[in-house]
């Protein structure tokens, strides 16, 4: 079975209002629903409630595969707004306290050559200033505050996990219509992921 797991409700409602016309709609924060396909779980937002819901998700469920999908913030220009994209590698980057940062990194499980691959930082702290945001633009195309966490402990069962993220924001840059683009980033993400359901089945 694979689990696909979102972090807000927002996110994952175009896909629950669409699969399999609508069976899982509803779904709320720390709940999960399930066929003998897919289970579907929402984790809520950061990384704390991403390790927690994902550790007794997989405690309490026999999962084969982990698809993270959300939106995330482009650290440059590169990618356009409603991109959608695979993380090929993610990696922790809170750590901003050492002198000598080490962030721990890991792959990740990439299936959809039509997409573009980035490099995924996880945070929850804010990114402040344009010498700071210098410094992950070398490192990092995108930032989100989960996958790192749903990454980590998918490893540490032994269960591989993709992640999907639409671009909703570019990191710096005010969107007066945030709302609009935020709507339209989950819109496109449903889409997708309703589109690809035979390949998550591995069909």
């Amino acid at each position: 079975m694979t689990g696909i797991v979102f972090s807000t409700t927002e996110e994952a409602e175009p896909f629950l209002a669409t699969y399999e016309r609508g069976r899982f709609d509803g779904l709320g924060e720390g709940e999960t629903y399930h066929d003998d396909d897919f289970l579907v779980s929402i984790l809520g937002v950061g990384k704390i409630k991403a390790t927690l819901r994902t550790e007794r998700l997989l405690e309490a469920y026999k999962v084969d595969t982990l698809v993270h999908a959300g939106t995330c913030t482009a650290l440059g220009d590169e990618l356009a707004i409603g991109e959608i994209v695979g993380v090929a590698q993610v990696f922790e980057g809170d750590r901003i306290e050492l002198s000598a940062p080490t962030y721990p990194r890991m792959p990740v499980t990439t299936q959809f050559e039509s997409l573009k691959n980035v490099t995924l930082v996880t945070q929850d702290h804010t990114v402040q200033g344009a010498t700071e945001l210098s410094y992950w633009q070398r490192i990092a195309d995108i930032s989100d505050m989960s996958g790192y966490a749903v990454a980590y402990v998918g490893a540490t069962h032994g269960i591989s996990c993709q992640i999907l993220k639409v671009v909703t924001g570019h990191m710096g840059v005010e969107d007066k219509n945030l709302r609009k683009t935020l709507d339209s980033g989950y819109t496109t993400l449903g889409d997708f992921l309703n589109a690809q359901i035979n390949t998550f089945r591995g069909e």
